[in-house]
């Protein structure tokens, strides 16, 4: 490689990466592995576009010039640490939902019924399938065609009460979605 101008680059420093192909590739400098003389470049948009970027893995080893244009002599800043035990709760969370979405997939139910479930299941955890019913907190029981009357509850009126209004705004909502749909398909 003629113009391997250093073994090491700056983080923020400018560079030009001629490569085997004779194209030119001048970005910011990312990251450095110098082990693998592998290059992360932040270029402008090929889009035009301002806020946006594109990001290019250059091997140095295929490149047949290499020119830093500006260097960087501040150090960058550490980057934060990553709360390791929240990713894990995120990740975990994440994939209980779909755990859920599985099952309300594999409880035969209809359509109708896997949406409002997932509606449920966004704001309230303690949500289950038994057989076609909705089960929520372990006492409220909605019944097919899962309408605000098919909710029942044989203790606590606070849920049953919640429930209902959490059916109830998922009816309007998809009242609301068929009707913006309809005058859609009406306009055109």
């Amino acid at each position: 490689m003629a113009g391997l101008v250093q073994d090491c680059f700056s983080i923020g420093s400018t560079v030009v990466c001629t490569t085997c192909y004779h194209a030119n590739i001048e970005g910011e400098v990312l990251a450095f592995d110098q082990q693998t003389k592998m290059l992360i470049l932040k270029c402008p948009s090929a889009s035009k576009t301002a806020k946006l970027n594109d990001v290019y893995i250059v091997n140095l080893a295929m490149c047949s010039d290499v020119q830093v244009k500006k260097e960087v002599c501040i150090v960058p800043e550490q980057p934060l640490s990553l709360n390791l035990q929240r990713l894990s709760t995120r990740a975990r969370n994440q994939v209980e939902q779909k755990r859920r979405q599985l099952t309300a997939l594999s409880a035969g139910a209809s359509p109708e019924g896997q949406n409002l479930f997932m509606a449920i299941a966004r704001t309230i955890n303690q949500v289950t399938w038994s057989g076609p019913n909705i089960v929520v907190f372990k006492d409220v029981t909605i019944t097919p065609p899962y309408k605000v009357d098919n909710v029942n509850c044989s203790s606590d009126q606070r849920q049953l009460s919640y429930v209902k209004k959490i059916v109830e705004k998922h009816e309007n909502d998809q009242a609301n979605i068929t009707q913006s749909t309809s005058a859609d398909i009406a306009a055109n």
